[in-house]
């Protein structure tokens, strides 16, 4: 890729620090497209815009702020042109009259539900924010005013009562409850 933009002297030690900010990038882009290929489009889209705008970097201000910027912008910029576009009649799935019971899973998961709702309370605390809400031991820890071996400990021990009550031998059974 070539820059047509005459550059400064600082753009070029800008354009290494952009480099480095790749791994920040492909994390923000994961959770902003939740995984995919598209989080990969929109790193390469942010880095393009970037590197092409090299030229505007203030130095001394925060790099990867601008980055996150650029990308936050691309992304919506891409949800806009998305809902602009008429949906195609290879997505459409109105032709489809095929229809899955789905009852099975429900079962499965009021079962795991209800079991779950008779843990011990420290423990279905730990399980739901973890695996439900999605929070990482740091911050479940740091709600819960414990340690983070405590979060382990109890993850690790409310996981095993839930296969006790469910009379599962394996956590693959756990996680693949019938879905």
């Amino acid at each position: 890729m070539t820059i047509s933009k005459q550059t400064r002297p600082q753009d070029g030690a800008a354009s290494e620090n952009v480099v480095e900010m790749i791994p920040f990038l492909r994390i923000y882009a994961r959770n902003l497209t939740r995984g995919g290929p598209e989080a990969d489009d929109l790193v390469q889209e942010t880095l393009v815009k970037a590197l092409a705008n090299i030229d505007r970097f203030q130095p001394g201000t925060n790099l990867r702020a601008w980055l996150f910027t650029i990308m936050r912008n691309s992304f919506l910029t891409g949800i806009m042109k998305r809902n602009r576009e008429p949906v195609g009649g290879q997505d459409c799935v109105s032709g489809q009259v095929i229809s899955f019971p789905v009852h099975d899973a429900n079962i499965a998961c009021n079962r795991v539900m209800q079991a779950i709702r008779r843990l011990p309370s420290q423990y279905r605390e730990a399980l739901v924010l973890v695996f439900l809400v999605g929070e990482s031991y740091q911050d479940v820890a740091r709600i819960c005013d414990c340690a983070i071996g405590t979060v382990k400990s109890r993850i690790s021990r409310g996981r095993q009562m839930l296969m006790d009550d469910l009379q599962m031998t394996e956590l693959r059974d756990l996680i693949a409850v019938n879905y």
